[in-house]
């Protein structure tokens, strides 16, 4: 299986395949506007959703999904809703990879244990980190980069009535939730963020790394581990998890002085697991970039106030107008700069937004759409074509 996707996920040029992002329930291509890529509107399995993404990055290293229907490969088993936010580090490669295996690895985990658990989440994490390796393997000698090269994982499952949130790395998922007391929707945090900019991150790499007093340090005023990265959990980065790559001919800035005999960085997710109630109201998924710009409160906020078509483009075009007043410039003046130059100014941001109706949480039997939407590449996302 690793073998058929080589060629895909290492092309410098790689765009969405008809064949691999299709709708089978409304339309799924989207619309572009410069950089800025976005689906304002569809249904899925639990209520409807809203997709956007703006490019910052010479190449796009976000990556993302949904799919709803079927969550396994045998009839008779759990239906529902999965989403993806792949972040990517180091080049576009493992988050591609990521976008075509993981989901696969839910589904075949799901099938063989009859049902969607914590457990399934975990193994088709450290499968797909596996086969990601495998590939590292075959093209390190011809390829030395591809060592140094990881994703961001953060994944949300609705399935028969419960939420799943699995995170490995910095992305975020936050749940807007109606307190029925104040009148108010509340933003609830879902995942948890492993960035060494974290006290608690910082601790847990100590106490897995105790001989290892240089296992965090603070590097152009940022903490990082071994003071090359800031996330301590990932797919890929396989310099950092096997010995064995982190040697020439990789870069030198990627080799560290000693070697190791454990992985510094980790593939398990953080996973939660919770029941859907009729007061959640949706779910936001997004990339850090989205993150760095505004609070939790401030996005759902901005969710709840604006209408559900166009939520997750609303979200994107406010981040970029925080992102251009911390530069003391306008939104349009920033509008105006190309991707690559423009990661000065922001990072590449995927948003996501489900919504959650409890009139299709509570009909387990009701007829679920069938949706499948796949995207990234250097200038393809969905059907449509990416361009800010």
């Amino acid at each position: 299986m690793v073998s058929a996707t080589i060629r895909r996920i290492v092309s410098p040029c790689w765009r969405p395949s008809e064949g691999e992002i299709s709708s089978r329930h409304g339309d799924a291509s989207g619309r572009a506007n410069g950089l800025l890529w976005y689906k304002d509107s569809g249904r899925h399995a639990n209520g409807e959703f809203s997709m956007a993404v703006i490019q910052a990055n010479n190449l796009l290293e976000d990556q993302s999904q949904l799919e709803s229907g079927p969550l396994s490969l045998t009839e008779g088993n759990p239906q529902g809703t999965f989403v993806g936010i792949y972040d990517g580090h180091g080049g576009p490669e493992a988050a591609r990879f990521v976008n075509d295996r993981l989901f696969n690895n839910i589904k075949k985990f799901t099938s063989e244990n009859n049902g969607m658990s914590a457990d399934v989440i975990n193994k088709a994490f450290l499968a797909t980190e596996e086969e990601f390796l495998s590939l590292v393997e075959k093209l390190w000698l011809h390829k030395p980069p591809i060592a140094s090269v990881g994703s961001c994982c953060l994944i949300g499952i609705i399935c028969s009535g419960e939420l799943y949130i699995a995170n490995a790395g910095d992305s975020r998922a936050v749940l807007g939730r109606l307190d029925e007391a104040m009148k108010e929707i509340k933003a609830i945090q879902l995942s948890v963020e492993h960035n060494a900019s974290h006290a608690s991150v910082r601790e847990e790499l100590h106490s897995l790394h105790p001989n290892d007093p240089q296992i965090v340090v603070m590097k152009h005023q940022v903490w990082r581990v071994k003071g090359l990265i800031q996330i301590s959990r990932s797919i890929g980065d396989a310099y950092l998890k096997k010995a064995e790559f982190n040697k020439a001919p990789l870069l030198a800035k990627f080799r560290l002085s000693e070697p190791f005999d454990q992985p510094i960085l980790k593939a398990e997710p953080a996973i939660l697991v919770q029941k859907l109630c009729p007061q959640d109201q949706f779910l936001i998924l997004a990339s850090d970039g989205l993150w760095e710009q505004m609070s939790n409160q401030e996005a759902v906020d901005i969710v709840q106030s604006c209408p559900r078509n166009g939520a997750a483009k609303k979200l994107v075009k406010t981040a970029l107008c925080e992102a251009a007043k911390k530069r003391e410039m306008r939104y349009s003046d920033l509008r105006k700069i190309d991707r690559g130059v423009r990661r000065h100014f922001h990072d590449d941001i995927t948003v996501i937004v489900l919504y959650l109706d409890s009139n299709f949480l509570s009909h387990a039997n009701s007829r679920v759409p069938l949706v499948s939407i796949k995207g990234g590449g250097d200038s393809g996302y969905g059907i449509g074509i990416i361009d800010a």
